[in-house]
């Protein structure tokens, strides 16, 4: 009789563990069709995609990404506490800001004010396994991307002769010649990584750099003297975050130049052409207030990720920044967040002499693309193919 009952609950377990096993087989395939379902519709919406060719001028700046497993480079020790610095000047101050940014699945990009640690963790990165050197910059690389898409490029940015080959030939890089790549360290981690106590909620990365051409837009003036001539339809701002908590040895006054030379730009171009300035990660609130005062009002559209958003949104609402925010927001969160500075940038825009009514906004996180625009008073064609098609190559 024992011996039946073991027979009877042996077979019992083998019953129910098939039956989950087909609940998450049947689960399973469901959730694979609505996928593949989600896909195909992406896909015949960006088929509708018109063909056209404009000319898109993209400033400022290029780099040289050297991406590394964060693993591989950054050593966890027992009594390490997460802490945000603005800038890094120590191996332990690295250490700590990896873990704050790590532990909320946060990107961050940060100025190495250590050239010499800095030379060192970048000769060590290289030494690791899986290390890869790309060209990187917001502008470089979005400057690709529409070399890829059939626009003419004209892009603003300083390169060695080395990694200028990396740039298509038919991209026009003005901004000249330099001796020394300017290098960007960027350690990468993915979702549910641990790295001691802590696990990634996200996959994302931590970049440093001890750049010395981009915080001061060194292709700046050669991109103004070209950017008329080239009579772009786009201009596309971006770059602007390298010079967040930069230690200028010329003094301060060479950032709000700087600033003021781009809005000279925004402004020398027809008011008939598009400017969409690219936001980026920033913490120093100076900075964004200066950019957000100076840059935003001249543009039509902005693009960010949910990060960003936030950190804008806090901005505007509370007159701060925040360093890290929900690394996986709802989408009502960001839509909210979306309208709130839609109409807050709006508004203040109005009393700036020469300001551009905004008029589209882009959200772009790793699980949706979100974008809003106002057709009544701009003309941004085909939002949805846009959305479709950021939402097939992210």
């Amino acid at each position: 009789m024992v011996f039946s009952d073991k027979l009877i609950s042996l077979g019992t377990l083998f019953t129910v563990a098939a039956v989950l096993y087909s609940i998450y087989m049947r689960d399973y395939n469901e959730l694979d069709a609505r996928l593949v379902n989600v896909i195909n519709g992406l896909i015949s919406v960006e088929e509708q995609q018109m063909k056209l060719s404009p000319k898109v001028a993209v400033g400022y700046g290029a780099c040289v990404d050297l991406r590394v497993d964060g693993r591989e480079l950054m050593n966890h020790f027992d009594g390490l506490t997460p802490k945000h610095h603005d800038f890094i000047n120590e191996l332990f101050e690295l250490q700590e800001s990896y873990a704050y940014y790590f532990k909320h699945g946060a990107a961050a990009e940060r100025f190495t004010t250590n050239s010499s640690l800095f030379d060192e963790l970048v000769a060590s990165a290289e030494r690791a396994s899986g290390s890869r050197f790309v060209i990187g910059g917001n502008a470089a690389v979005m400057a690709m991307r529409m070399h890829l898409e059939g626009c003419s490029v004209l892009l603003g940015a300083t390169l060695t002769d080395r990694h200028l080959h990396a740039i298509p030939d038919e991209i026009k890089v003005v901004g000249g010649p330099i001796s020394r790549d300017d290098i960007h360290l960027v350690l990468e981690y993915k979702s549910g990584e641990t790295w001691g106590p802590y696990t990634a909620p996200r996959a994302n990365r931590f970049i440093i750099h001890n750049d010395f051409h981009n915080p001061r837009v060194k292709s700046l003036n050669e991109f103004g003297r070209q950017l008329e001539n080239f009579k772009p339809d786009v201009f596309v701002v971006s770059g602007l975050q390298l010079m967040d908590n930069y230690k200028y040895t010329e003094g301060d006054d060479v950032r709000s130049e700087v600033l003021e030379s781009i809005v000279d730009q925004m402004l020398m171009i027809p008011r008939s052409t598009k400017i969409h300035f690219e936001m980026a990660s920033y913490t120093e609130e100076e900075l964004l207030n200066s950019v957000q005062k100076t840059i935003v009002p001249y543009s039509d559209s902005l693009g960010m990720n949910e990060q960003e958003l936030a950190n804008l949104h806090s901005l505007y609402t509370y007159g701060n920044v925040s360093v890290v925010t929900d690394s996986t927001p709802r989408v009502a969160a960001v839509l909210d967040q979306m309208r709130s500075i839609f109409w807050e940038i709006r508004s203040r825009s109005k009393f700036v002499p020469g300001h551009k009514t905004l008029t589209r906004i882009h959200v772009h996180t790793l699980a949706f693309q979100a974008i809003m625009v106002d057709n009544v008073h701009g003309s941004w064609k085909q939002p949805d193919v846009a959305a479709a098609k950021a939402s097939l190559t992210a």
